[in-house]
């Protein structure tokens, strides 16, 4: 594990090849549904058709040359510093060894550096979602709403919330 972390690169320039390596990832995880799957890589095709105004920012987890995981975030409209986190996928071999924490951390910073104050996550109730939203719990991130059947009849919409620590001025 360690000569992973050592070979670990991130890259932030989305590419045409991303829309497959997008779609391998979050295959891999076997928590999506196939229509799920294809909003994220309609998100690739937005950001490789629009670019910067598109509003989707990508991180993308670089090992050997292999994309193995990815997160997309961006502003959301009319509000001042806050931020939505859409998407965080791994490659299913490579969970549970600390990329995901690793991704979101970048995410993160990128956020804060470009003005953010806080980032909302939203994902599902259902059981499967279960390590998904116990890691966003261990990663400081809190409960702000449950929206009760939301995606479907028992399955609730989870928002999470979290904070930046306000930045010095100095």
């Amino acid at each position: 594990m360690e000569r992973q972390e050592a070979a670990l690169r991130w890259r932030y320039e989305v590419l045409p090849a991303d829309r497959a390596a997008v779609r391998r990832l979050t295959e891999s995880t076997g928590v999506f549904h196939p229509f799920e799957i294809d909003v994220a890589v309609e998100l690739v095709d937005e950001r490789l058709a629009r670019g910067p105004s598109s509003g989707y920012e990508f991180v993308f987890a670089e090992e050997d040359g292999e994309t193995v995981g990815y997160a997309c975030f961006g502003p959301i409209a009319l509000t001042q510093g806050s931020f939505d986190l859409y998407w965080i996928a791994v490659e299913k071999e490579r969970q549970g060894c600390g990329l995901g924490r690793r991704l979101l951390e970048e995410s993160e910073r990128l956020m804060a550096a470009a003005g953010g104050r806080r980032v909302y996550i939203e994902t599902s109730g259902r059981d499967v979602y279960e390590p998904t939203r116990s890691f966003y719990l261990r990663r400081g991130y809190r409960v702000a709403a449950v929206l009760r059947d939301f995606y479907a009849v028992g399955d609730d919409k989870v928002i999470f919330v979290k904070e930046f620590a306000a930045r010095s001025s100095e």
